[in-house]
């Protein structure tokens, strides 16, 4: 396992886990993205914290490498899962 900040930003964690990424914000899990071996990837967003300030969208947007309007596509047509990961 290893863990590093996004930016050398405290408080904004990327966490690399075998075939996991995770993006972590304070204490809150945002995201999580399982690499399947093949393209697309599986991607996880909290259900209640996805989306829970500027700061967590920023560095959100940074961990995905996606834009908020692009999430927001993936979500709306399934791409993405909102989940409980907390």
């Amino acid at each position: 396992m290893k863990v590093e900040n996004i930016n050398n930003r405290p408080n904004q964690f990327i966490i690399e886990n075998g075939n996991e990424s995770i993006f972590q914000s304070y204490n809150s899990i945002i995201a999580k993205v399982i690499d399947n071996g093949f393209n697309p990837d599986t991607v996880y967003l909290d259900e209640k914290y996805w989306n829970y300030s500027k700061t967590t969208s920023k560095y959100r947007n940074i961990f995905l490498n996606m834009t908020s309007k692009e999430i927001e596509n993936h979500i709306k047509n399934g791409f993405i899962k909102l989940i409980n990961l907390n």
